[in-house]
């Protein structure tokens, strides 16, 4: 599977979520009222959010209070087509649905989460770049907008205020005028949940299992074969869907395997795929303790810590560190072009 359909959904989510259904919430495009639910439908099988929980979610935010979820028929009938949507994907065709749909549909929710940060980060800020607002119907006049919430997009440039907040950048670019310090703790906080939810998922498909088992399974046992066999593994997280154990387990049967995982839940379903494994509940490093005698240290893409002093200073005799793909450190195997991940090989001097 090639990235670049993940890439494209992904700015196809955001971008739709954006213009088509930004416009939709605020001036609904039909006179009859069954029309329109159609369409939200059709918005919501395209983008995989269900339109109802995105209308009140940015209704609320123009109104300055927080977000409730509020059940009602069209919500359900809308979650039930994503759902079955997602049933026919993975059942049809899972490598697709998790090599191209998937990253393709949180990184476009990434993009969303980061286009409305900061759009209003220390106060709503307008764009006035002729391309951008081309391209998104006059999103840039984001000042203007606020003011007039139900003011069609062709006339916000009527009303641009002089007053407004404004920078040179769009707003999902914005993050690189403030230097992305803040963009990067909400990207890894974001990342983190992903991934988890994305774990969650495979649990509930054997094929999905089989699928990240085979790419994972492939791209580590390069990299064990470069190292003496090891006698002592630690395994950084992992608890939910234990992947990484498993296929240590049978890259290296003789090996005790620990696993580490700050999470109580994830390590109760770790024992029904694992017998024989030490299981650690700690948030890594604090807690461990154990690399002096750890052969092999594998630490996981949402590592929550300082990945670059792992780099600099082993903490064991080698460490496999799951990183994005162009993070090349030592030795290192892609595991997936399309999950823009690899695994990288670090060993002491």
């Amino acid at each position: 599977m090639s990235p670049a359909g993940a890439v494209a959904f992904a700015l196809a989510v955001w971008w739709t979520s954006n213009t088509v259904a930004h416009l939709f919430i605020h001036r609904p495009f039909f006179r009859r009222r069954l029309a329109n639910r159609m369409f939200a439908l059709v918005v919501t099988a395209a983008t995989g959010v269900p339109q109802t929980l995105w209308r009140d979610r940015h209704l609320a935010h123009h109104s300055g209070v927080a977000p409730r979820l509020r059940p009602s028929t069209d919500l359900l009938i809308q979650v039930a087509v994503v759902g079955s949507l997602w049933a026919a994907l993975i059942d049809r065709a899972p490598a697709f649905f998790a090599t191209v749909y998937l990253p393709g549909y949180l990184g476009g929710l990434i993009l969303c989460a980061v286009h409305g940060h900061y759009e209003h980060a220390g106060g709503t800020v307008s764009h006035y770049g002729a391309l951008y607002n081309a391209l998104t119907f006059n999103d840039g006049y984001h000042v203007e907008h606020h003011a007039r919430p139900g003011l069609r997009y062709s006339r916000l440039p009527e009303r641009r205020d002089a007053a407004a907040r404004t920078s040179a950048w769009p707003a999902p670019l914005r993050w690189l005028e403030s230097g992305g310090a803040a963009f990067r703790g909400a990207r890894d906080q974001s990342v983190a949940l992903l991934l988890s939810a994305l774990e969650r998922l495979v649990l509930r498909s054997r094929r999905l299992q089989q699928f990240v088992l085979r790419i994972h399974g492939r791209a580590l046992r390069d990299l064990v074969a470069l190292l003496p066999p090891p006698r002592r593994v630690v395994v950084v997280g992992g608890g939910l869907f234990p992947r990484t154990a498993l296929i240590v387990r049978c890259l290296a049967p003789a090996a005790q395997i620990t696993i580490i995982d700050a999470s109580r839940e994830n390590l109760a379903r770790a024992t029904e795929w694992l017998r024989g494994v030490v299981l650690i509940h700690a948030h890594y490093p604090s807690g461990a303790g154990l690399e002096a005698d750890t052969d092999l240290l594998i630490v996981p893409l949402c590592f929550d810590g300082d990945r670059d002093a792992i780099y600099r200073d082993p903490p064991a005799r080698a460490v496999i560190v799951h990183d994005w793909l162009w993070r090349r450190r030592g030795a290192g195997r892609v595991v997936s072009l399309a999950l823009l991940k690899r695994v990288n090989l670090v060993t002491r001097g």
